[in-house]
């Protein structure tokens, strides 16, 4: 219920969430066990055509054959974080630790197979924002690292259970500060915990007639403050924007204090510090409050699937459609190879080498409006060279648009290595950038023997640019994490040398942070450390994470310059 004052009252730690909509995460995999699925017999029969003989993996070690190191808390850590958070919320069973081991990337759940694994030394769930704070200041004055943990989807490394320079580490889950704080209708603004998943955060909303509208692919498991904290970018970009750019106040906990900060819808009140922990990746801090712009739901959804002679003719499709504001609430261009593979997936056989790209298109609002855009936007697409294929082949991504990890994990059990990774750049640089991280991954594996087959997307526009989603399939003789070391390497250092971004919107984690400062500058590398010094002068808050791992953060160091 909403009060007459606009705004959906909730009393301090009554503040309660649904149950999640899916199953819990697999421990060493993607999603709902339920949901996991075997390869289709098209793409089964299409693997060795195009990488040769793979060899079957070793099998996965299952969870009560992995060692794992006694936790290295001691009796006094143990009390210490019980008396703050409950003894039911300090977890130190293996299988607690091993479910907060990492993130869900490919070279993550490659380690999640291994015996011998590394996890951390704790799992602690505060309830509110005011435990979190507590929390904080205990481990800085402890030596304790921690990770924030939300939905644990990360891509980037952003989880991994490093302690750097302290004896222990823990990770800090924060699904417990799940819940609709506050909705303020007339404003078009919530405030939620930051541990409330996209799926409860558009159940709660849905009650009040409004919805986010933020869909990346980890929507199911993900968490808001996840989102903020890895500037996350949904496949609704196009028409709701990304998430950072919905954000409008952020609650915040550090371990030398709290900040409230989004007073306004416009300030010129100094910098904006509210951008300054999006995108923080719990480095200087743990978000634990978002307060959000969103909308009425959405009265109609219109789709309509198209094609190309080629992805070049695709790009400046999408190119005009973004610089002439046409209005697809989602629009993405998939190239000649994802479009065959994407057939294969449906067996489609004989169509999965025909030439061509293709693209979907998404008109969600109020019915006249959603119309107008999809016929201004389809106006565009075929003066640009676009042919319909009917709304079909759209409806049936809407529908299963969150189930492609799930396809990986059957991959990797039949041995074949899968990753993704992501950038972005200006519309007259996009082939360039897409040819060139192309050739650094068909090279990499080249180099090792390796058969190897890359797909891409166009996941995201923008006026001036767009965002390139790249999908590496390769038949990796030896041991695989081994193989694309190098291959991951070689292709940052292209996306560098060739005007991309290292990060469009998976963040940056421990993966990508040698890479930061070729982004950023040696200034801004400063910059991040002495906000972090200031913030975070012990180094507990996820070492390694943004600003790369090796170098300790001494406070004195934002004035010796």
């Amino acid at each position: 219920m909403v009060d007459e004052d606009g705004t959906a009252p909730t009393t301090p730690g009554e503040t309660s969430a649904p149950a999640p909509l899916d199953a819990p995460m697999r421990w060493n995999g993607w999603g709902d066990p339920a949901k996991a699925k075997e390869l289709p017999l098209a793409v089964r029969t299409l693997l060795p055509m195009m990488l040769g003989r793979t060899p079957k993996p070793t099998p996965a070690a299952k969870l009560d054959e992995v060692e794992l190191a006694p936790s290295r808390l001691d009796d006094a850590d143990r009390a210490a974080l019980a008396a703050i958070v409950g003894g039911a919320h300090l977890a130190v069973d293996a299988e607690t630790r091993l479910r907060h081991a990492g993130g869900k990337s490919t070279p993550d759940l490659l380690r999640r197979r291994a015996r011998q694994q590394d996890a951390p030394d704790a799992v602690v769930s505060p309830a509110d924002h005011a435990q979190v704070l507590a929390v904080l200041r205990l481990a800085s004055e402890g030596g304790i690292a921690i990770v924030p943990f939300g939905g644990g989807t990360s891509v980037v490394g952003g989880l991994d259970p490093e302690r750097g320079a302290h004896h222990a580490v823990i990770a800090l889950d924060l699904r417990r500060l799940s819940g609709l704080v506050s909705l303020d209708p007339v404003s078009g603004e919530a405030v939620l915990g930051a541990g409330t998943t996209g799926p409860e955060a558009e159940q709660l909303l849905g009650a009040h007639g409004f919805e986010l509208g933020h869909f990346p692919q980890s929507f199911r498991y993900a968490t808001l403050g996840g989102f903020a904290a890895a500037r996350s970018s949904g496949q609704n970009s196009a028409g709701n924007g990304r998430f950072d750019a919905m954000v409008t106040g952020l609650r915040v906990a550090t371990p030398t204090g709290e900040l409230e900060l989004g007073r306004a819808p416009g300030s010129a009140a100094g910098p904006d510090l509210l951008r300054v922990f999006l995108g923080s990746e719990g480095a200087f801090g743990v978000i634990t409050e978002v307060r959000l712009r969103v909308h009425p739901v959405p009265a109609v959804q219109l789709a309509e699937a198209w094609s190309f002679p080629d992805f070049a003719t695709g790009a400046e499709a999408l190119r005009r459609v973004a610089q002439l504001g046409a209005g697809p609430t989602v629009i993405r261009l998939s190239d000649e190879a994802e479009t065959g593979v994407s057939l294969a997936q449906v067996g489609r056989i004989g169509k999965a080498l025909a030439k061509g790209a293709s693209a979907i298109t998404v008109f969600e609002g109020e019915p006249e409006i959603a119309a107008e855009r999809h016929a201004r936007t389809a106006a565009v697409l075929r003066a640009a060279g676009a042919t319909s294929n009917g709304p079909a082949a759209a409806e049936e991504w809407v529908h299963g648009r969150f189930n492609a990890p799930y396809l990986r994990d059957a991959l990797l059990d039949h041995g074949v290595f899968c990753e993704t990774l992501e950038t972005a750049t200006t519309w007259s640089n996009l082939e360039r950038l897409k040819r060139e991280v192309t050739a650094a991954i068909t090279d990499g594996f080249a180099a090792q023997g390796a058969k190897s087959l890359v797909l891409c997307h166009v996941s995201h526009i923008y006026p001036t640019g767009a965002a390139l989603y790249f999908t590496i399939i390769a038949g990796v003789k030896g041991e695989q994490l081994a193989g694309w070391e190098p291959v991951k390497s070689a292709v940052n250092d292209a996306i560098m040398a060739n005007g991309g971004t290292i990060s469009h919107h998976h963040g940056v984690g421990r993966d990508h942070a040698p890479w930061l400062e070729r982004e950023v500058g040696a200034v801004g590398i400063r910059l991040l450390r002495a906000i972090k010094a200031e913030l975070d002068p012990t180094g507990i808050m996820n070492p390694g994470a943004l600003v790369a791992a090796g170098e300790p953060v001494d406070p004195a160091e934002a004035g010796s310059r």
